[in-house]
């Protein structure tokens, strides 16, 4: 019997890219011999961090339509989404998966969308509330469709539907047995309240200039884990002491999540997933340069059930440290918010995925 082969399209943000291979990561925790190959996008992320995790990946010179439609690299759109079509095909026929999944971002609308064509089944996954334009237009042609919120169905077809919540990093399965050892990661005290930021994968520049006021009054019963992003990285290194820990991007996430008392982040659906695994108050600033403002819509989904905090980006250089200090001042209102957000919390959604990815290649 020959061994199922599965090709992984997705990425351009770490929400695309880490249930991606999350994903590949539960078809071999069921299968060793499964054969799995990335199709990503030139020049993005998972050009590096998908052989980081042990897998091949093929790019495709894919780029997306920019908003200002005189933008010169609108004009040479049509020719490399046709140049990414022929790539994929031959891709495809050589590879000759059994079924294909994609998570997003550019690639993977070429990837499937020639997958589909040849027959072969296929599954989409998509993170936000609110979907991108390439799953939109992949649910016509997908064979199933896995979501994370609920009431989906204004954009994809009821029938295809399957809620899965969001894939996420394996090693945040068990956080809470980790804390001694975080603690001694980041060299900081058990006593004081913990304060994770991450702006994402790339950084955030408007929670980055926030962060730099508060970390010149830094509040005396509190320590700060800040995640800059490369660009900010070098000016606020300059506020490493005791109690802060700079960082161009935390590696390891699981001991960041075990030491923090409070996070504030963006809300990308992955991040959010996490948050919601991991039971952090959290304080969330969606960005708002992402398409269709679906991260405002992630967080808003949060803030309605009392499970996170929402401050609007264009408010934040003015109300996160207020709201901030409140919920350092507020343990009762942390554990409010602890507790309604991992009520919301969906486990084991990779390896209900790959089970479904399974399931398409026995109907073939």
């Amino acid at each position: 019997m020959k061994n199922m082969k599965v090709i992984v399209s997705g990425g351009g943000t770490g929400g695309h890219i880490f249930p991606a291979i999350a994903i590949a990561n539960a078809l071999k925790l069921n299968d060793e011999s499964v054969e799995i190959l990335f199709v990503g996008a030139k020049g993005k992320m998972e050009m590096e961090k998908v052989p980081n995790a042990g897998y091949s990946i093929i790019g495709l010179p894919i780029t997306g339509f920019q908003r200002n439609l005189l933008d010169k690299r609108n004009f040479v759109f049509p020719f490399r989404l046709i140049y990414c079509l022929i790539k994929s095909f031959f891709i495809v026929v050589k590879f000759k998966p059994d079924v294909v999944v994609g998570t997003g971002g550019y690639a993977s609308g070429p990837l499937l969308y020639i997958a589909t064509i040849l027959g072969i089944p296929s599954l989409i996954q998509e993170q936000n509330s609110y979907p991108g334009i390439t799953n939109k237009l992949l649910s016509k042609v997908t064979s199933k469709i896995c979501v994370a919120y609920s009431g989906m169905e204004k954009f994809f077809p009821k029938n295809k539907l399957l809620f899965s919540g969001n894939p996420i990093r394996q090693d945040l399965q068990d956080i809470v047995n980790l804390k001694e050892e975080a603690y001694e990661h980041f060299k900081f005290e058990k006593e004081q309240i913990t304060i994770l930021v991450v702006g994402g994968s790339l950084g955030a520049l408007t929670i980055n200039k926030t962060m730099e006021k508060f970390a010149k009054n830094l509040p005396s019963n509190t320590q700060l884990l800040w995640q800059t992003g490369t660009s900010f990285y070098g000016h606020a290194s300059t506020f490493e002491s005791d109690s802060i820990r700079v960082m161009k991007f935390i590696s390891r996430m699981d001991l960041a999540y075990s030491v923090a008392d409070i996070v504030i982040s963006r809300a990308g659906a992955s991040t959010i997933s996490e948050l919601c695994l991991v039971a952090k108050p959290s304080i969330l600033v969606p960005s708002p340069n992402v398409a269709e403002d679906h991260q405002t819509k992630n967080a808003l989904a949060l803030k309605e059930k009392k499970a996170a905090i929402l401050v609007k980006d264009e408010d934040s250089i003015n109300q996160l440290i207020p709201t901030l200090e409140e919920l350092i001042e507020s343990k009762e209102n942390r554990e409010i918010l602890s507790k309604n957000i991992y009520k919301l919390a969906k486990l084991n959604s990779a390896e209900f995925i790959a089970n479904e990815l399974i399931n398409l290649t026995n109907k073939k």
